[in-house]
């Protein structure tokens, strides 16, 4: 009897953190949802893909893979921190197009004199309780949050905990004047105290007008939710960019798909393509591309640089920490495709004769 009453006091609490804590954001109103009913990849209550996307989780498929996982593998993340370029911004900006990558999906895009943070994850782990989470592989960041000048966007991808972090957002939305994001997702940024004006919601296809740029946002082939009660209540993207002169493709979380030549044709060719080349697992593979994918992804976009991303911040799959981008390198030089590899908080300027092609990991690794 104390043990049953132990379990379900345990119970009980886990149930109200997860109906009560902001972490885990609100999901679409009833409203909201009656809106969804006319888009045809909104069915039965929730989101989905474009083509069939199944993700085999039953017993008999996952056994492989937890055996994969029990087996361990020394390499799943670095053995040190990994090295970190420290970020200067100024506060006047250049009107050069700029772009520096923080591990993982998060990225800070200068264009046109303005600032587009995407994804930005900035926390120190991917999970709803940080301290349970696998850890940031570079310990810190290139900057701190509080010393970030003003951002003129923030666009999100989806609301998976490695690019909507609660913790981020709250330290960041004073200096933010406005957020794009999928539908449904406006409603975590409200409920973290996001002001509704502040917050532009877009369908696949949208095209708005936001903080001096044109935005596009496109589909992508994943899922969505925050706990186990809203998978696919809200909807994931891709994203395209259009400044002045230049464009620029951003993936989103995606398994490889006929939408992303449907991109290219409709909106191509990109100066620079963001594109997903980690995580990955062939029990997986519908939501999260292969490395080779990611670069045929690239050429279907119709992109002319390509910098690989959603790697080098966290373990969430099981293969090395490194074979990502080994795999992205070797799969863009069989391929002809012009890969940039920088390092974390090392800026880019689109159109430069130089673009970071040094294999700055394997100083990390034996290989």
């Amino acid at each position: 009897m104390l043990l049953l009453g132990i379990l379900l006091v345990i119970v009980i609490v886990v149930f109200l953190f997860m109906m009560f804590h902001p972490v885990f954001g609100k999901k679409p109103s009833k409203h909201d949802r009656s809106t969804y009913e006319a888009f045809t990849h909104y069915q039965k209550g929730v989101f989905t893909n474009q083509i069939e996307t199944v993700m085999t989780t039953d017993l008999r498929s996952m056994l492989p893979v937890l055996k994969e996982f029990l087996k361990g593998n020394p390499n799943r993340q670095p053995k040190k921190a990994i090295p970190i370029n420290a970020l200067q911004l100024n506060k006047k900006i250049s009107e050069e197009t700029r772009v520096t990558w923080f591990g993982h999906s998060a990225l800070l895009i200068e264009m046109d004199g303005k600032r587009i943070l995407i994804d930005p994850m900035f926390g120190s782990a991917p999970s709803p309780i940080p301290w349970f989470g696998n850890k940031r592989y570079s310990k810190k960041l290139p900057f701190k949050i509080e010393s970030l000048p003003k951002v003129d966007l923030v666009v999100l991808s989806h609301d998976h905990y490695d690019h909507l972090d609660y913790g981020t957002i709250k330290q960041l939305k004073q200096k933010v004047k406005q957020f794009a994001v999928p539908l449904g997702v406006a409603g975590h940024l409200k409920r973290w105290g996001v002001e509704p004006e502040r917050i532009k919601e877009c369908n696949w296809w949208d095209e708005i007008q936001t903080a001096g740029f044109s935005l596009i946002c496109t589909p992508a082939r994943h899922f969505s939710g925050r706990s186990l009660t809203d998978r696919n209540t809200t909807l994931w993207s891709s994203w395209v960019i259009r400044g002045k002169s230049d464009k620029i493709y951003f993936s989103g979380d995606s398994g490889y798909g006929p939408h992303f030549k449907e991109i290219g044709d409709q909106y191509g060719p990109f100066e620079l393509s963001l594109m997903e080349c980690g995580q990955y697992h062939e029990k997986w593979a519908a939501i999260h591309m292969m490395p080779e994918e990611t670069v045929q992804a690239h050429i279907d976009v119709r992109g002319k640089v390509m910098i690989p991303i959603h790697w080098g911040a966290f373990t969430l799959s099981l293969h090395d920490w490194t074979d990502p981008v080994e795999r992205a390198v070797n799969a863009a030089t069989k391929m002809n495709v012009k890969i940039c590899t920088p390092q974390i908080g090392e800026t880019v300027t689109l159109g430069s004769e130089f673009l970071s092609s040094s294999k700055w990991w394997r100083k990390n690794t034996n290989i």
